[in-house]
């Protein structure tokens, strides 16, 4: 954690205390939950007379430290942003402590009635006790930007119809205030901790690929081989490098690579073998999650968010997942999804990091170093086995003008109109194409690509659910070609084009720019994608614009592996936003008009830069069509 100023406060170590009349039935129940899970008893030795017990690396920081943290001595302390990567100290337990801690449940909360708070707490008051420091300033500062619309990584301010790139953008998410609120009013120490973050993660993969490689080295048949020429010096190789990849004093439990490395690196899964790696990436993800709760507060606030973590932390995924099951009967599914939308990825790859499932540990090492993932961090389910099941080659048809339809289409050119003219058409497998002459007498072309209609996983239209998920790891797939095949129908070659696309359709826009085909053929000027993962594809024309709209409450943008309140920034030259959903409500803030009236009331600004950037193509509408597309 990070404050304004001062360093760590040095504390003693504290030794266990033992249960008595003011410690309550809360504490002597925890006692006898750890005796039941096994925890061994305090050693009257000092650590020093235990090496083997105790690794020589740095220990990751317990859940509190990044998530919330006990309280400072005094309100003004501040520790330096190496705190989160220093192993945490104990303390003693001040006899009247005024807030809980991480992993330390208050009695409210343990005698409550919500879902799973009784076995939190039996688990939180048998984990260590945390220490590090926290600031009320701390928590006065997460209020004040816990609500309002964030412009994160904009571009700098351009003309109508220049190409060139914009202003320099800084590399992290900058929250602000409520609309209207002066600018440059950002928490403190916000960019530091998330240049922390990244490193953390970066390092993680570093440590990883060094056990990678040491296993390359001691499963090397040329290796074995040398045992027989110089036994001795073989044998110190072998037990040198053996020792490192497997000893809590090295990496942890590091085997990993193909062949023998993958076996072990399974059997270490299974048995839950402790790794460095692991830890180093835990750590990041926990204070990526803690920088999400400074504007989102659900995340360190006592509540079925705060359980569900505790119960990460623990390794029960079973706990966890019965709070969430018991959470949705409470609340609905679609608020405890969009409860959790803000850090959805991180989330899930701290949980899959610490889980006994090894297919899932993929995708978690792509959430952490900010890379696209070919696999769901959930299951560790492939996108090429949703690929298998969307297949076709696309087809376009022209319907008939449709004269009711067309007159109730707002021709306004900006980007509320186009996302109210997508709502007309609905997700039965329709989109548009309008021809306009532009404000400097050129004609240029927008087509709207509706999102992903409810319902069966698979129809007759390329917009459903397999389609979907395969568009995230693929740029071609039946959505892709039939929208070429309507461009073809429509669009001279040559012609200047502005794609703008709702969820999966904003997935297929951002998969033309990705095809050469598509841009030898035409000139994608404008992407607008809302509620869409689209943050790892690329456009193949550098002069392309992209824009990126994003509720932070919807569950649709994490499906790449990407949360709202990422440290990874999109590319310099993208415009994105995001904003916090008044509601929480999820599906209603995926909905298509719900982002229309979200950029009009909560966050008119984006509305208006991506207006400016679509101003070439506002203008007189000469013509619309509208295409039906099939998978065949």
């Amino acid at each position: 954690m990070t404050t304004d100023s001062g360093t760590p406060a040095e504390a003693p170590e504290a030794t266990p205390a033992a249960a008595g009349p003011e410690d309550g039935p809360d504490r002597a129940e925890a006692a006898e939950v750890s005796a039941a899970q096994g925890t061994p008893e305090p050693s009257e030795e000092p650590e020093a007379a235990k090496p083997s017990e105790t690794p020589e690396v740095p220990a990751a920081p317990e859940t509190s430290e990044i998530l919330d943290g006990p309280e400072p001595p005094e309100a003004s302390a501040a520790p330096e942003a190496s705190e989160a990567l220093e192993p945490p100290e104990t303390r003693e337990e001040p006899e009247a402590p005024e807030s809980s801690d991480a992993l330390e449940v208050s009695p409210a909360l343990a005698t409550s009635e919500a879902p799973g708070a009784s076995e939190v707490a039996r688990v939180a008051a048998a984990s260590p006790a945390p220490a590090g420091p926290v600031g009320e300033a701390e928590a006065v500062e997460t209020e004040a930007v816990a609500a309002g619309p964030v412009e994160a990584r904009p571009v700098g301010a351009e003309s109508a119809e220049g190409e060139s790139g914009g202003d320099p953008v800084p590399a992290v998410p900058a929250p602000r205030a409520e609309p209207g609120a002066p600018a440059g009013e950002e928490p403190a120490g916000l960019d530091g901790l998330a240049a922390v973050a990244r490193s953390l993660s970066g390092t993680a993969g570093v440590i990883r690929d060094a056990g990678r490689v040491l296993t390359a080295v001691a499963t090397d048949p040329a290796l074995l081989r040398s045992l027989g020429r110089s036994p001795r010096s073989g044998a110190r190789a072998l037990f040198a490098l053996t020792r490192t990849l497997v000893a809590p004093t090295g990496l942890g439990y590091a085997p990993d690579g193909a062949g023998p490395g993958r076996v072990a690196r399974l059997g270490g899964v299974l048995t839950s073998r402790a790794s460095l790696a692991v830890d180093v990436a835990v750590t990041a993800l926990k204070l990526r999650i803690r920088l999400c709760a400074v504007r989102h507060p659900e995340f360190v606030e006592e509540g079925p968010v705060r359980r569900m973590l505790i119960a990460v932390e623990a390794d029960k995924q079973l706990l966890a997942l019965r709070i969430l099951r018991e959470n949705v009967r409470a609340q609905g599914g679609a608020r405890t999804l969009a409860a959790l939308a803000p850090c959805l990825a991180e989330v899930l790859a701290w949980n899959a990091l610490v889980d006994e499932n090894p297919f899932n540990d993929e995708a978690a090492w792509h959430v952490v170093q900010g890379t696209r993932p070919d696999s769901d961090p959930l299951l560790g389910t492939r996108i090429s086995t949703w690929a298998r099941w969307d297949r076709g080659a696309g087809r376009a048809v022209a319907e008939p003008p449709d004269p009711e339809l067309l007159a109730g289409f707002d021709n306004g050119g900006g980007v509320t109109a186009h996302l109210r003219n997508l709502a007309a058409i609905g997700n039965d497998g329709r989109m548009i194409v309008q021809r306009v002459k532009g404000p400097d007498g050129v004609t240029r072309y927008v087509a709207l690509l509706p999102g992903m209609a409810l319902g069966l996983p698979r129809n007759p239209t390329p917009q459903d659910l397999v389609g979907a998920v395969t568009a995230v790891g693929r740029n071609d797939s039946p959505y892709t070609r039939a929208v070429r095949k309507a461009l073809a129908l429509t669009v001279p070659d040559g012609a200047e084009i502005a794609l703008v696309g709702h969820s999966q359709g904003g997935i297929a826009a951002m998969n033309l720019t990705e095809l050469g085909e598509v841009n030898d053929r035409w000139r994608l000027a404008r992407v607008v994608a809302v509620g869409s993962p689209i943050d790892f594809k690329r456009p193949r024309d550098p002069r392309t614009k992209v824009v990126s709209l994003v509720n932070e409450h919807d569950v649709v943008p994490n499906l790449e592996g990407r949360s709202p309140a990422s440290v990874f920034p999109v590319p310099a030259d993208w415009l994105e936003f995001t904003w916090v959903d008044p509601t929480h409500d999820f599906p209603q803030c995926h909905n298509v008009d719900v982002y229309a009236q979200s950029l009009d009331k909560v966050v008119p600004e984006a509305r208006d830069r991506v207006d400016d950037l679509l101003a070439p193509f506002r203008g007189h509408v000469e013509e619309t069509v509208v295409l039906r597309l099939h998978d065949r």
